[in-house]
């Protein structure tokens, strides 16, 4: 009897495991902003950086400054679309 219910839990499991993805990509966008802006920064005694503010940089340097500013904001975005995608798709496709 109780097979009758299965797609409502099967749509209210999938709406979870949307909703903890989501929660999980906006608890690691500050960690991994601090991490891009760790690694950007000059280097000193404690940390060592890229010294992106450094204009005589070579461009190699220059090119993983660039991959670095841009990693934190895809990451995040990718993790809420795919937290999305996964609730959007239970509720069109049941």
């Amino acid at each position: 009897m109780w097979i009758k219910n299965c797609r409502a839990q099967v749509m209210i499991y999938s709406l979870m495991v949307g909703l903890c993805i989501i929660i999980l990509a906006l608890a690691l966008a500050k960690p991994v902003t601090d991490f891009s802006t760790t690694a950007r920064n000059n280097t000193t005694a404690t940390d060592l950086g890229l010294n992106c503010t450094d204009g005589s940089i070579d461009n190699y340097y220059r090119g993983a400054c660039i991959v670095t500013d841009l990693y934190s904001p895809y990451f995040i975005g990718v993790l809420l679309f795919i937290g999305g995608a996964v609730i959007i798709s239970r509720v069109i496709f049941d």
